[in-house]
């Protein structure tokens, strides 16, 4: 098993990179390789007086930065962090790759470089939604502006198994975004995928989703195109840092408010630690011959030690293994 972090990617690199590195390997007993300016990293990793033992540092030269075109820099920066990381990757597939760099050049760097599961049209993101419930597995969020039927159907699948062996669900119920629970309602690729799922015994296919039960929760996965994917996944986002300074707001209106937040202040916080990103740390880019984990951009250390920790359940709980032998089955299944 290899865990591979780009120690460059994101816009607190590299210190908060390799701060939660650090802590990962303290807390979980695992070791790191490092991929980055060699200098920069081993200077950090001193400073946190790290078990140098447990960690491997990979030199890059380069960088790709939050501005650069996806598929150029992959093509021209050959020496960043990010591109010796998809290198190792597609050296050793029981490897994991995390990086809080440039999103666009993770996919496509991805796609280039590590190549696709055979049998998987389209690799697709999918983070872990807050909700009521225990959180909702989104595929996709961004990956995939235009999808076919049987795109959708893959991400339900590959979704299910990544819920159950990484998350714990057994069975995870799958629903489809839709804009009615009608089996008749939405575009002709979402009906056409709704006939399809509900008579595929390999997933627990509940039907059609509105985006008002999302927040509660209602299913463990929940499937859709990346436009959209990604518009709930940033309005979810948005919603929950203005909601918690709209509270703020109406709490310090007045004294007697203001003595009623300090009263309900350990509820608001352990509300407010279930809404933050970085307790899931990161989103798996599923469909893709290898373990990739995307951190946000803006990831603590404790969002990239979160990440890491995902990226360790992958490997442990070989989600890789489980989607490759799924996957060609679909047909005699659909047959």
């Amino acid at each position: 098993m290899r865990i591979i972090v780009d120690g460059m990617g994101g816009d607190n690199a590299p210190l908060e990179i390799v701060k939660g590195s650090v802590e990962a390997v303290l807390e979980y007993g695992i070791s790191i390789t490092l991929t980055g300016d060699s200098d920069q990293l081993k200077a950090q990793l001193k400073s946190l007086n790290a078990p140098m033992d447990h960690f491997e540092i990979v030199h890059a030269s380069e960088v790709i930065t939050m501005e650069d075109s996806p598929v150029a820099a992959i093509r021209k920066k050959k020496d960043s962090s990010m591109v010796r990381g998809f290198e190792l990757v597609k050296e050793d597939p029981d490897s994991v790759f995390i990086s809080a760099g440039n999103t666009g050049a993770l996919m496509a760097g991805s796609l280039l470089k590590v190549g696709r599961i055979k049998g998987i049209d389209r690799p697709a993101l999918a983070p872990v939604l807050t909700n009521r419930g225990n959180g909702t597995l989104l595929i996709d969020a961004g990956a995939n502006t235009e999808v076919k039927p049987e795109n959708l159907v893959q991400f339900a699948i590959m979704g299910s198994v990544y819920m159950e062996k990484v998350l714990g669900r057994k069975q995870p119920s799958v629903g489809l975004l839709n804009i009615g629970t009608e089996e008749s309602k939405g575009t002709e690729v979402y009906k056409s995928a709704y006939h399809i799922l509900k008579d595929l015994k390999r997933i627990n296919f509940v039907g059609n989703i509105e985006a008002r039960d999302v927040p509660a929760g209602v299913v463990d996965v929940l499937v859709c195109d990346g436009f959209t994917g990604n518009i709930v996944l940033k309005y979810t986002e948005g919603l929950a840092v203005n909601l918690f300074g709209m509270i703020k707001e109406e709490l310090m209106k007045t004294t007697i408010r203001k003595i009623g937040a300090m009263l309900i202040k350990p509820g608001l916080s352990g509300f407010k630690q279930k809404m933050d990103y970085a307790e899931t740390g990161g989103a798996p880019l599923l469909g893709i011959n290898g373990g990739i984990i995307k951190a946000h951009g803006s990831s603590n250390a404790k969002a990239i030690k979160n990440a890491i920790r995902q990226g360790k359940l992958f490997l442990d709980n070989k989600v890789l293994s489980s989607i490759s032998s799924i996957i060609p089955q679909l047909s005699v299944d659909q047959a």
